[in-house]
């Protein structure tokens, strides 16, 4: 148990160190960059290990005490456990590429940048270990002003539109929706605490449920559901390193988590499925899913047609909560963890393609993928699990989804998710087409990759798309008893 607690601390305490020890070694780069490297490292252990101790879900750790009961409280559970070994695990690989491509693309500001990086991902850490809705809701808060810098870093005129985009929707959804539902939640069942089976169930009259839920759906805008998503896009704005924390690592999966997490631990499946409350949020999951990718194919900026990749995903998660079924529950959980690998894949290639060639637009990668082979051989390996081609992780989650539509009754939700799967195939696989098999004006020549600290940590990434889905076993949580 005290073992327990320490992992808690670590979790929560490491990127606070990488935050400070960034700012005291600002004057020596090599050791400001690598010892948060270090820690990403020690933090990927530790989630590992809470992750797979037998006593986790038995401890908790009470920070502060606001009141009787208002306490800023951690509480591991299987979610968010897998939560923050998702986070865990790729913010070291997030910091080894941040340090390439800021040294290849000549950013300024490295120290600062850093900084609220880490900040980020303790946000992230909080956020997954919460065991209460009001540490969630100060944590969530906390993850968007520490990413507003991130965002707005180049301090251009367009980033910081941007940043007001980003602020202007994110603040503005949690404070109009997100806390009414906090308070609504207080007043009904007189606690925040999750609770396995949810704690709504004889505590409120059936015919609100669908409120109180859009009022959770709408306030957590980092879910990006349409119409709350032009926040993600218009952020693309900021350097590579910042797309992949808002698209795998911490901010869009603590949104989608969040979301996942209320429903099966506030409303609970079961109280979900027998009063239909979340039968409007399957439809409109389904839109955003089918919307964004439409969308997506007529972007060629590499970015922009990732973002709207990401809406379509993120729409895969808050689909699993609102089927309300254990299957499509669990397959909720397991697509955080493989479009996250999957997806930073994506945003750590399109980053490596502008530091080696400073291309952006997809149309003038024809040919590059006999420069840069690796890059665009892990790019293909990240397409295919997005797109949920086996053997890579994100057929396991897009088939339970099928399976939990299927529980649930809505089998034209099938249809959507394959239809889904068709449009990924092609914005996707356009891009691999043009890089090995069309030849352009940056096809010929020898080899050139990005920085090595670049090319090894979306390598890993993608190959970890690979290993998940024959390890999918330890990663699949079950719903069943909720």
């Amino acid at each position: 148990m005290e073992n327990v607690e320490t992992l808690i601390y670590l979790l929560l305490g490491l990127p606070l160190l990488a935050a400070a020890n960034t700012l005291l070694l600002a004057r020596f780069e090599n050791l400001r960059d690598g010892q948060a490297v270090l820690l990403g490292l020690v933090t990927a252990g530790c989630a590992y290990a809470l992750y797979t101790s037998p006593t986790a879900a038995l401890e908790t750790v009470t920070l502060v005490q606001l009141a009787p009961q208002l306490t800023l409280t951690f509480t591991p559970e299987p979610l968010g456990m897998l939560f923050a070994l998702v986070a865990g695990s790729l913010w070291p690989l997030a910091s080894l590429y941040t340090i390439g491509y800021m040294r290849g693309a000549g950013e300024k500001n490295h120290t600062r940048f850093m900084f609220f990086y880490a900040i980020a991902i303790h946000a992230a850490m909080a956020i997954a270990l919460s065991g209460n809705l009001l540490t969630l809701f100060v944590f969530y808060e906390v993850l968007t002003f520490s990413t507003y810098p991130l965002v707005t870093h180049k301090g251009t005129p367009e980033a910081k539109q941007a940043g007001r985009i980003y602020l202007g929707i994110l603040v503005t959804s949690s404070v109009v929706f997100l806390l009414f539902g906090v308070i609504s939640v207080w007043l009904l069942a007189g606690t925040l605490d999750f609770a396995s089976g949810g704690i709504l169930a004889d505590r409120m009259d059936p015919a609100y449920v669908p409120l109180l839920l859009g009022l959770f759906a709408f306030g957590i805008g980092k879910a990006a559901l349409m119409p709350l998503h032009r926040w993600l896009p218009a952020a693309m704005v900021a350097p590579t390193p910042v797309s992949a924390l808002l698209h795998a690592v911490a901010v869009v999966k603590a949104g989608v988590f969040s979301m996942l997490k209320i429903s099966i631990y506030i409303f609970g499946v079961d109280f979900l499925a027998t009063t239909s409350a979340s039968d409007w949020l399957v439809w409109v999951a389904a839109f955003s899913i089918l919307a964004a990718s439409i969308v997506a194919l007529s972007k060629t900026n590499l970015k922009a047609r990732l973002a709207y990749s990401t809406i379509s995903q993120l729409g895969y998660i808050v689909l699993g909560a609102a089927l309300a079924s254990p299957l499509a529950a669990s397959g909720a959980a397991l697509h955080i963890a493989t479009h996250a690998t999957g997806k930073i894949t994506l945003f750590f290639c399109a980053g490596a393609i502008y530091v080696a060639h400073h291309l952006s637009d997809i149309r003038d990668m024809d040919g590059l993928g006999r420069r840069m082979p690796i890059t665009f051989s892990a790019f293909a390996l990240g397409a295919l699990s997005i797109i949920g081609v086996p053997p890579l992780a994100g057929a396991w989650s897009k088939l339970m989804l099928m399976g939990g539509a299927m529980q649930s009754d809505f089998l034209i939700i099938i249809f959507v998710l394959a239809v889904s799967s068709l449009l990924n195939l092609v914005y996707l696989g356009e891009i691999v087409l043009r890089a090995f098999f069309k030849s352009g004006a940056h096809s010929e020549g020898a080899m050139a990759e990005a920085p090595w600290a670049c090319v090894v940590p979306l390598v890993v990434t993608a190959l970890m798309s690979l290993g998940l889905f024959f390890a999918v076993d330890n990663f699949v949580l079950d719903f069943g008893g909720m």
